[in-house]
């Protein structure tokens, strides 16, 4: 599934894409959707942009017209990612981000009835992927730390995810495989989610799954996503 196919699959299912996203989805689908337009006929940014917006949409209910269109699209349809007219992309970006938050799905910590802004929502969802197991970037040696997902802590310095490491204390030559496949050097949250948040495909979480599955439907998992094959 392409870019013109996707933006024209959110255009035509825009009110079911908003009822059941939350905010901070809706934010990452802005964001995405903004980074797709500054891409231009840079590829390898409009791929990333792309690989976005299909990690938010597969975050709809499984019985989503929406998500179904997405898994059958990264299945079967060819990966490669077209010039979509920037014009459509700012359109949709402008009416996803005119959408307000219904008060059911609001987030509220305090609970006194406040908005939680996108800043506030960001912060929160990189503090979940901070607060998994991590080892310092630091004390990695260069080739040891080729490939692998750098998330940035601004208390402790760079971190690097521990489901990233085998037994041995090495880097997992699967691990590898699979971030480049996410992009994760151009885009470590956003691989860092994939990794540490459920997976319907696989039936759990693919951090928690490495070394006990084959490695095999690990990258099968991803390159679907980002491919379509």
């Amino acid at each position: 599934m392409n870019s013109e196919e996707l933006i024209e699959l959110l255009t035509r299912h825009q009110d079911h894409v908003r009822e059941h996203l939350t905010p901070d989805e809706r934010h990452e689908l802005r964001d995405a959707l903004a980074a797709l337009e500054r891409a231009g006929n840079e590829e390898r940014a409009r791929r990333l942009a792309v690989l976005r917006i299909r990690r938010v949409l597969l975050a709809l209910p499984l019985d989503s017209p929406v998500r179904r269109a997405v898994n059958d699209g990264v299945r079967l349809l060819p990966g490669g990612v077209d010039e979509v007219a920037a014009e459509r992309v700012a359109e949709l970006a402008a009416l996803i981000a005119s959408w307000d938050a219904p008060p059911a799905l609001g987030r509220d910590p305090a609970g006194d009835g406040e908005g939680v802004t996108p800043e506030e929502i960001l912060r929160a969802a990189r503090r979940r992927l901070l607060a998994a197991p991590s080892r310092p970037a630091d004390q990695l040696a260069p080739e040891a730390a080729e490939g692998l997902i750098r998330l940035p802590d601004p208390e402790r310095g760079a971190r690097c995810p521990e489901f990233q490491f085998g037994p041995d204390g090495g880097p997992r030559a699967v691990v590898r495989r699979v971030n480049a496949l996410l992009l994760a050097d151009e885009d470590p949250w956003g691989a860092a989610d994939w990794w540490l948040g459920g997976n319907v495909w696989l039936e759990g979480t693919p951090a928690e799954l490495v070394g006990e599955i084959p490695d095999f439907l690990l990258v099968e998992a991803a390159r679907a996503l980002v491919e379509g094959d």
